[in-house]
């Protein structure tokens, strides 16, 4: 491809040049390691510039036409809307999650919502449940907030500006549509093709800058198919994803090698390699959290209506999340922060049963017994800016009256609910807050192994929470 490192042209306060023709590099720097990799770059002028975006989209759209993924959402069938929607579905699922990852999921997903129109008559329960163990949490529920207001609206935007007028849809998802199922040549930019293009253009700058940013979009736009906009995205963000990985690019085997910069300069000069671009942007280090967790678990005593049909009376206790904020509107056992000088079981428990009284009114002596509350273990969950240390306890409780006693308020920001094993095993919970109860069940069927072998443990002394 003709090259067009603009940006030391924008530092040195000249107008960057258009199109795709690069600046002249300077006058033998390939010698020097210590040269910026943009002045490195030889110059590409006249007919074969002005021809090479032509040359690349045909070779790259040749490529993907025999090379790309069969994947459920490029199988996707009826109208432009119904391509647009399952668009629109696979390309919120496809952020920050791999592609295997997802396919099981979307599946899923169209079986249950296949329209636009079945999806806004869902709730964010169900559609929290289906999403469960994608993260990102947010996604899901934009997702439904989105389709509600399409249905409202009484049609799907078919253009890339006015999806974006739908609640939780930016430029990357807006583009993607538009360009996939309405044919818009509008271009997309994510990862993938962030990489694509800093390699074909040797793009050396922060690509988190807001200003190399809009390069890439720029960029994008120059080169997308006018043609076949769809497929060239496509195209482009499945090169990125196969051939122009991070760490071990196919060069040899890339349909558009003869047009990249990374790699002209990668063989002119051994300091520099493809890998070099986009510049790796050291992550900011997430900050740590450390939280008590207790899994409470209402043994006996419940009211008649209360108990399943198949006579389990065990429920577990479920807070649900505020509807702002992180996993907000989540189910989670009951969860409280503590300080990092403080996560001593000591105080752990202080701190939980504090929480507890806050929540609950139990009068441990006459209305219920703690008949056991036993450490579990530690279980850390890394979120995008999060470390969380989460310290897992158990506490059984025999209750003497019903469930419904437990409820002494119920304010604006937080839900109760009970729920059997049965229920909590299918629940969406949180990838973190399922692996919190695995080590649950797994904690008491071990002591079950060792009771049924006849070494009974001895059981600690019934504790009540702080009034």
């Amino acid at each position: 491809m003709a090259k067009n490192p603009t940006t030391a042209d924008n530092r040195r306060g000249r107008p960057p040049t258009r199109g795709l023709q690069p600046r002249r590099a300077k006058a033998a720097p390939a010698a020097s390691s210590s040269a910026d990799i943009e002045d490195l770059a030889p110059a590409v002028h006249g007919a074969a510039a002005a021809a090479a975006p032509a040359a690349l989209r045909a070779q790259l759209l040749r490529w993907y036409d025999t090379h790309r993924r069969d994947l459920p959402w490029r199988r996707a069938s009826g109208g432009e809307e119904e391509r647009a929607y399952a668009v629109w579905v696979s390309e919120v699922m496809l952020q920050q999650t791999r592609v295997p990852v997802v396919v099981g999921y979307y599946e899923r997903w169209m079986a249950r919502w296949p329209t636009v129109r079945s999806l806004a008559a869902a709730t964010q329960e169900e559609v929290n449940e289906m999403w469960a163990g994608l993260g990102y949490y947010r996604r899901a529920r934009f997702l439904l907030e989105g389709a509600k207001q399409i249905i409202e609206k009484g049609e799907f935007p078919r253009t890339a500006s006015a999806l974006r007028e739908v609640r939780g849809i930016g430029d990357y998802t807006a583009g993607a549509i538009a360009s996939i199922a309405f044919n818009e040549a509008v271009p997309v930019v994510d990862g993938n093709v962030v990489r694509v293009i800093s390699r074909l253009y040797a793009i050396a700058d922060n690509p988190k800058e807001s200003s190399t940013v809009k390069r890439f979009w720029e960029l994008a736009g120059q080169l997308v198919d006018p043609l076949r906009p769809g497929d060239f995205n496509q195209a482009m963000m499945e090169l990125g994803a196969t051939l122009c990985s991070k760490t071990k690019p196919g060069c040899s085997e890339c349909p558009v090698s003869s047009h990249c910069q990374a790699l002209a300069l990668s063989l002119e000069n051994p300091a520099v390699q493809v890998t070099d671009f986009p510049r790796v942007v050291p992550k900011v280090k997430p900050r740590s959290d450390f939280a008590a967790v207790c899994v409470v678990q209402i043994a006996q005593g419940l009211e008649e209506e209360m108990t399943d049909a198949k006579g389990n009376a065990d429920l577990f206790l479920l807070i649900k999340r505020p509807e702002e904020g992180l996993l907000a509107g989540l189910w989670e056992f009951p969860l409280v922060l503590v300080d990092e000088g403080k996560t001593d079981s000591l105080n752990r428990r202080k701190a939980m049963d504090k929480y507890l009284t806050k929540l609950l009114s139990i009068d441990m002596e006459w209305k219920s017994d703690v008949i056991l509350r036993e450490d579990v273990g530690e279980h850390v969950h890394i979120f995008s800016h999060i470390r969380l240390a989460m310290y897992v306890e158990l506490m059984i409780i025999n209750l003497k009256d019903g469930v419904d006693r437990l409820c002494k308020k119920e304010d604006d920001n937080t839900k109760l609910k009970f729920a059997d094993e049965s229920s909590v095993e299918s629940m969406g919970l949180t990838s973190g807050i399922r692996k919190v109860y695995n080590m649950v069940k797994a904690f008491k069927e071990k002591r079950l192994s060792v009771s049924e072998r006849g070494q009974v443990p001895t059981r600690k002394r019934s504790r009540r929470l702080k009034q």
